[in-house]
């Protein structure tokens, strides 16, 4: 019987998929259609719309453990600890002349092989 249930489910998740679709395509459809309106009532219409589409969306069980996941993002990101400006500054800089120290060492390794081989062609 569970299956029978989950199986439902499915299908009613099938079908909220096509409905977001549908409004999703109706507001594209409807704002270059009243391209001529104002962009404030089109910004506003497209705002209910993806809120409509959204909402539903986060009905179904992906859309749920897709809010879940976004949820769960905003914790971790809350636990970061972020570098100060004075280690954000000191790692640039490092980086910065690796890059450059790196950037000769190529350039004299052309140099050198172009050298090597244009003695050997003549």
């Amino acid at each position: 019987m569970s299956e029978k249930i989950s199986d439902q489910e499915y299908k009613l998740d099938w079908l909220k998929w096509v409905v977001v679709a549908v409004i999703v395509a109706a507001g594209v459809y409807g704002n270059s259609y009243f391209a001529a309106e104002s962009i404030l009532y089109r910004t506003i219409g497209l705002l209910i719309l993806g809120g409509l589409a959204a909402w539903l969306a986060v009905q179904t069980a992906k859309g749920s453990a897709f809010l879940s996941l976004c949820l769960d993002a905003r914790a971790e990101i809350r636990k970061v600890v972020w570098p100060t400006r004075q280690e954000t500054t000191q790692t640039t800089l490092i980086v910065l002349v690796v890059v450059l120290v790196v950037a000769l060492l190529l350039w004299l390794l052309d140099w050198s092989l172009n050298a090597i081989i244009s003695g050997i062609i003549g």
